[in-house]
């Protein structure tokens, strides 16, 4: 049987030279991913009649302070999955609205009321 043309495979993070390869090159070990950070979702943004949101989802895992929620005016316990949620058009500015951010229970931020606090 004649011999395949294909190169042979890392073994345990080495070239088959023998020389370690750097971390991610083709056949070398690849990093970690961070489960808990990938679950948690990525920031979204949300059009409704009070104006432009952006709304980031938070895993209970990585819920670890107390914040009380405007809905309900009850405490986000840590260890409790909620929304982080800041205005997009803020008057002063994206960032104006990004440091006026608040912490939501979820049920609380889909069933909030659009009225004018």
């Amino acid at each position: 049987m004649p011999r395949s043309n294909r190169p042979r495979r890392a073994v345990s993070g080495k070239a088959p030279s023998g020389k370690a390869q750097k971390p991610g090159a083709k056949g070398g070990p690849v990093p970690e991913l961070d489960l808990e950070r990938a679950r948690s979702g990525f920031a979204r943004r949300e059009s409704a009649p009070d104006g432009e949101w952006t709304v980031r989802p938070i895993t209970a895992g990585r819920a670890e302070k107390t914040y009380i929620c405007p809905g309900c005016s009850t405490a986000v316990l840590p260890g409790v999955a909620h929304l982080v949620v800041w205005s997009e058009d803020h008057l002063f500015g994206t960032a104006a609205g990004l440091a006026e951010r608040r912490h939501w229970h979820s049920n609380c931020w889909t069933s909030r009321s659009y009225r004018y606090r």
